[in-house]
């Protein structure tokens, strides 16, 4: 009888909690705090491990026995226990008990913006995990686990799904008494301190930028680094100060601040504002205000008004606009979310196919162009997150290929292109195509429900990702542009889905006649009026997004504020259609 108990006595036996596995979003996994007991980041980080030790050096595979690098925001549940019920934290203590389960050697890269971590490792031949976040809610977090060659693509995440329930069933499967693990899914050794931190990854990603820039590339300007609970806030205003330019720094928080770059709403803006119009009290003008998300790899960037010195937030696709012309990129990559004013200005020549939203997505169409022999390679992602696809030259100087989001690069461009063409922001942002973005999201909307909105406006064909709806006959296209065949009884389908949703983008609120439907990633609606609007739910949370494009700033937030209004606004109709 009592090796009968022993032998039943497993783990998942004992467990007090049922398990949510962990998924993956447009970038890492991602969850809900609650879910994310020590153990399924163990199980999750563990099994993304071995798998990278299954493959070759020249795909990314890691070795036995070699270093493995992490890093961690300033999340508090990234490495402290947080209270709540169930008990749960110390996520990066996780991850570096996973990295010595795996055979690794961990090594505590500390506080540092993920790109700074990715940069170290990946310069090394070396894997890394980052514990973030990045801009989501305070009651949830995640990681984000790099190969020795960059992220982690989509072709990688099947395997390692397998891999994951490989080693859940061998951890659920031991004996309780042998689990490093309680039935709470925490090590049963309490608190754990993580192993020294190196300042060496910080140093690199500063002095990767100081070497690339001219010593005063930004001397003469004053700008205002809005700091809150960014992983990258000091090292941001280090940067600009070694390049010249005089840094205020405001906003600092020691309690996390969810700021997501691709929704700053009037709420946000009006505290930016404030704090701008305090220091430009105390300090005299101020040029720029700059700041990131939470795991600092998506810039935020500001400038002001010189009449009325209200600040105006520029949108990333913008940034990432500016950003390419400044280093003279010969290929761009850009999700389909992007502001459209790319296929009307100087890149409209050199922009590829436009991809699905997630950097994994991005990384694949540059790496496409640079397989076509484009020497000089950027993708960038409405959020603003910057990717240097290819080694970069300018100016007799060289910036390493940094193919993951990146925050630091965009901000210093921005402010060097400005200071080179003796323009104040608002000036050089407006030398862009007059198409202005906005974006919104319903927070707490269930991915399922927002998953089902589109699956309904989207056609049966899988190979149809884009209808153009011409007054001769409807053409459709696939991914990379080409015209395809088909049916008359899909173009009878597709014309239907044009009626219905026409239906709730009307007349009523300024919308024209529907001409082109983009399948994507989520649905993307193209009116005869110019405007844009375009229905996804979020890759990593129970968030439904709308991305408005359109001739003028008050018509693209006209759009947003008619999607996202309760609790009548057009989002939530949409939702009453497929519940």
């Amino acid at each position: 009888m009592t090796s009968t108990i022993s032998r039943n006595d497993t783990l998942r036996s004992r467990l007090a909690h049922e398990p949510q596995a962990l998924q993956f979003g447009t970038s890492g996994r991602r969850g809900l705090l609650v879910h994310l007991s020590q153990l399924e980041v163990f199980i999750n980080a563990l099994a993304e491990l071995e798998y990278l030790q299954s493959l070759p050096v020249t795909e990314g595979g890691i070795v036995r026995g070699d270093e493995f690098f992490f890093a961690y925001d300033l999340r508090p549940s990234s490495s402290s226990f947080v209270d709540s019920e169930p008990r749960r934290g110390e996520l990066a203590q996780a991850v570096e008990c996973a990295i010595r389960a795996a055979g690794m050697k961990p090594v505590n890269l500390g506080r540092i913006p993920t790109p700074a971590l990715t940069c170290y490792a990946t310069s090394r031949g070396k894997g890394s995990i980052m514990v973030t976040g990045s801009h989501i809610p305070f009651d949830r977090n995640g990681y984000k686990t790099n190969t020795s060659r960059g992220e982690l693509l989509k072709q990688h995440e099947q395997p390692i799904n397998e891999k994951v329930r490989e080693v859940r069933e061998r951890l659920y499967n031991q004996p309780f008494a042998d689990s490093l693990f309680d039935e709470h899914g925490l090590f049963k050794a309490g608190h754990l301190e993580l192993s020294v931190e190196s300042g060496e990854a910080a140093t690199a990603y500063v002095k990767r930028y100081t070497d690339f820039f001219a010593d005063n590339a930004l001397e003469g300007l004053r700008v205002l680094v809005y700091q809150h609970s960014a992983v990258g806030r000091d090292l941001l205003a280090e940067i600009l100060r070694k390049l010249g330019a005089e840094v205020v720094v405001a906003g600092r928080s020691e309690t996390f601040v969810p700021i997501d770059t691709e929704n700053i709403d009037a709420e946000r803006l009006a505290v930016i504002q404030a704090l701008f119009d305090d220091a430009s009290a105390k300090h005299g003008r101020i040029d720029a205000v700059v700041s990131t998300d939470g795991d600092s790899d998506r810039p935020l960037i500001l400038g002001v008004d010189e009449e009325s010195s209200a600040v105006r937030f520029f949108g990333g696709d913008l940034v990432g606009m500016i950003t390419a012309e400044y280093l003279g990129a010969d290929a761009v990559v850009v999700p389909i979310s992007c502001n459209d004013a790319i296929d009307l200005g100087a890149l409209k020549d050199i922009t590829e196919p436009k991809t699905r939203i997630g950097s994994p997505f991005v990384i694949a169409g540059m790496e496409s162009a640079r397989a076509r022999g484009k020497r000089t390679v950027c993708g960038w992602e409405a959020n603003g997150g910057f990717l240097a696809g290819s080694d970069i030259s300018k100016n007799g100087k060289f910036l390493k290929a940094l193919p993951t989001r990146d925050a630091v690069l965009p901000i210093l461009a921005v402010l060097c292109a400005a200071r080179e063409r003796g323009v104040g922001l608002t000036e050089l942002f407006a030398s862009l195509p007059k198409r202005y973005s906005r974006a919104a999201l319903l927070k707490q909307f269930p991915r399922p429900v927002g998953l089902e909105i589109v699956r309904r406006f989207s056609p049966v064909n899988p190979n149809i990702a884009e209808i153009r709806f011409l007054p001769d006959g409807s053409s459709a296209f696939g991914t990379d542009g080409r015209r395809l065949e088909v049916t008359d009884a899909e173009i009878r389908a597709l014309d239907t889905i044009r009626r219905e949703l026409g239906g709730f983008f009307t007349a009523d609120f300024g919308f024209g006649a529907i001409t082109t439907l983009n399948f994507i990633d989520g649905v993307r609606i193209r009116f005869d009026n110019g405007d844009v609007a375009h229905i996804r739910p979020s890759g990593n949370a129970d968030e439904l997004r709308i991305y408005a494009v359109a001739d003028t700033p008050e018509r693209a937030t006209a759009i947003t504020d008619m999607a996202v209004a309760e609790p009548d606004g057009i989002l939530r109709r949409l939702e009453r259609l497929v519940r």
